[in-house]
């Protein structure tokens, strides 16, 4: 399991600087890396730079290296393989790093052909600038296409991330022809977005974008909480930690958001319980 920095420094969506600061997400990565956590999720767009200019000031604190992930974001005046490159090297620097360990294209968007951002993810291993590298939120036939450029040049293809929660299942079926080619699937928004930590209710939703997302799942949420709770209570965790064990247990790196000491510690409790069949089962007649 990692932990997912979209909330790090992101005014517009999760109001960073209300709430929560920079104190508060470096009390996150601390009680993270000492809970297990050694993955570190971020992208050139959090905060437009900020969730990693955090991260790079927390590792230079704290003087740990953990695993770092970061993306390339496609805006459309980005034409060329050499802009990944020149975002590339502006993460690094952000990181204070000469290298991350995984590199991603955040959306496979045009105008730009995905191929060519295929190549230039190459590119950025062979140059050793990303000691591996992989895709979001693409197609089961655009990973083809991408693994087909990649393996022209004998470069790996080592992760794929996209939204899977108890929710949001599509990808669910895919996970064991994944493991056998060596991809891993990350889950993002892992836990629906805050649905699935038993703090918000349907009967009474937010009315911000997570309202408006998730509204087609309300009547499946009626279904899915009492034993999401019910679970968390007889196993002594947080319902955060049930529904990110069922990401585990189907083979699935979860990487949970957290702005707070309290938050990661929370997440971090799925590693320490286990789901039987009829666990998973139950969350899924749920679901």
């Amino acid at each position: 399991m990692g932990v997912g920095t979209w909330a790090w420094g992101d005014r517009l969506f999760w109001g960073y600087g209300r709430g929560y600061g920079e104190r508060e997400l470096f009390g996150a990565y601390r009680a993270s890396l000492e809970a297990g956590l050694r993955l570190f999720d971020t992208a050139e767009f959090y905060g437009f730079g900020l969730s990693e200019r955090l991260l790079g000031r927390f590792m230079a604190e704290g003087g740990e290296r953990p695993y770092l992930v970061t993306k390339f974001f496609p805006y459309p005046w980005r034409l060329s393989r050499k802009d990944l490159q020149r975002a590339l090297r502006g993460s690094l620097l952000r990181l204070g790093v000469e290298a991350v360990d995984l590199y991603l294209l955040h959306w496979p968007w045009p105008p730009v052909p995905l191929r060519v951002w295929a190549e230039a993810l190459a590119e950025a291993y062979e140059r050793g600038l990303a000691r591996g590298v992989g895709v979001c939120n693409v197609s089961l036939a655009q990973l083809e296409e991408v693994r087909g450029v990649l393996e022209a040049h004998r470069v790996p293809l080592l992760a794929l991330q996209v939204e899977y929660n108890l929710l949001q299942r599509a990808w669910e079926p895919h996970l064991p022809q994944l493991r056998r080619e060596g991809i891993a699937l990350m889950a993002y928004s892992p836990l629906a977005m805050g649905w699935l930590t038993g703090k918000l209710s349907p009967e009474n939703p937010p009315r911000d974008y997570r309202g408006r997302k998730y509204r087609p799942f309300l009547g499946r949420l009626k279904g899915l909480l009492p034993r999401l709770l019910r679970l968390a209570e007889a196993k002594g965790v947080s319902p955060s930690a049930i529904a990110l064990r069922y990401l585990v247990e189907k083979g699935a790196l979860p990487i949970p958001g957290a702005k707070n000491e309290a938050q990661a510690r929370a997440n971090a409790e799925a590693l320490r319980i286990a789901l039987t069949p009829e666990e998973l089962a139950l969350l899924e007649e749920g679901a």
